[in-house]
């Protein structure tokens, strides 16, 4: 079906080649004169607005899709749907190519509990390798809450040994309270035994996932494809105190600002404020302590005799 708008073109074109003229050319497309003369009327000054800070946040944020556009334009005093950013974005050729779809798992994971109920119910934590320009070796150690989706720990180092991961976390904890239990899979880092001793001695329980089976550790890998996509596949890191600075924007950026899905398109930090008005004295769930940016050139907690100098 040819729409009124390319009736329109057609007929301009053959007037204009002065094949016939503008009632014959509307006769013979079916399309009323008035149709034809019709002109559209420029866009409101709010409507200009709306697309101008659209693009802007599209350009600032290219991995976001139109949901969480739309999330961030009514933050900003925007009366603007899902459906119509969805539009103005596919008009705009700003459509984010969708990710390809994985097979679904079959079978139920073994680890217990298999669901965090509450903020500091459980923590998952991982590795992530990526690389400095020059090729430098990036490796990054991430503590996730499972329930808000906070990443209170997002390292990036040369090694990260046990013992590394031992002053991390500790650092997380005091920041934080200590969790219940904390999920993994099997690296030497996580089933060394002085970190064993350390995470009994408060009382955290751990939880080792099957070897080969990273989907029972799946909120820990789904924060890294989202931290791949939106940041290390975007920036040129060159040294590792850039990387430090980069990395720990990005991560004080999605707990504070980024609209997460699981989540209401609320961010983590929002989020887990609800969650500690709703269960006030919890020892686990007391307010988060100060950022733990770390200092670019100044020694850390972090044992030195692992890693190397940038």
């Amino acid at each position: 079906m040819v729409s009124p708008g390319h009736k329109r073109r057609m007929a301009a074109f053959v007037i204009d080649e002065g094949l016939c003229s503008g009632r014959a050319a509307c006769r013979c497309l079916r399309l009323a004169r008035a149709t034809y003369r019709y002109r559209a009327r420029p866009p409101a000054p709010e409507h200009a607005r709306l697309v101008t800070r659209l693009h802007e946040l599209s350009r600032q944020h290219p991995r976001y899709g139109f949901r969480r556009i739309a999330v961030k334009l009514r933050a900003e005093g925007f009366a603007v749907g899902r459906k119509q950013v969805q539009r103005l974005r596919r008009a705009a050729g700003l459509r984010v190519p969708p990710p390809r779809k994985r097979q679904v798992r079959r079978g139920e994971s073994t680890g217990l509990p298999t669901q965090a109920d509450h903020r500091g119910h459980v923590w998952t934590w991982d590795f992530i390798a990526d690389s400095t320009v020059h090729g430098g070796a990036l490796r990054m150690l991430t503590v996730l809450d499972e329930h808000t989706k906070e990443v209170h720990v997002l390292r990036p180092e040369r090694r990260i040994g046990s013992a590394d991961v031992i002053a991390l976390v500790q650092a997380a904890i005091a920041d934080h309270g200590a969790p219940e239990f904390i999920r993994s899979d099997n690296g030497p880092e996580f089933i060394a035994k002085d970190l064993q001793r350390r995470l009994a001695a408060q009382n955290i329980k751990t939880i080792y996932i099957t070897p080969a089976s990273p989907w029972e550790n799946g909120f820990v890998e789904s924060f890294h494809s989202r931290f791949r996509d939106e940041c290390l596949n975007r920036e040129q890191l060159w040294t590792l105190s850039e990387a430090r600075v980069v990395i720990e924007d990005y991560r004080q950026e999605y707990n504070a600002e980024r609209p997460h899905s699981s989540l209401g398109y609320a961010a983590p930090a929002r989020f887990a404020a609800k969650s500690l008005s709703a269960r006030p004295g919890s020892g686990t769930d007391r307010q988060a302590g100060p950022s733990l940016r770390p200092a670019l050139h100044s020694a850390t907690e972090i044992t030195t005799s692992t890693i190397t100098a940038d």
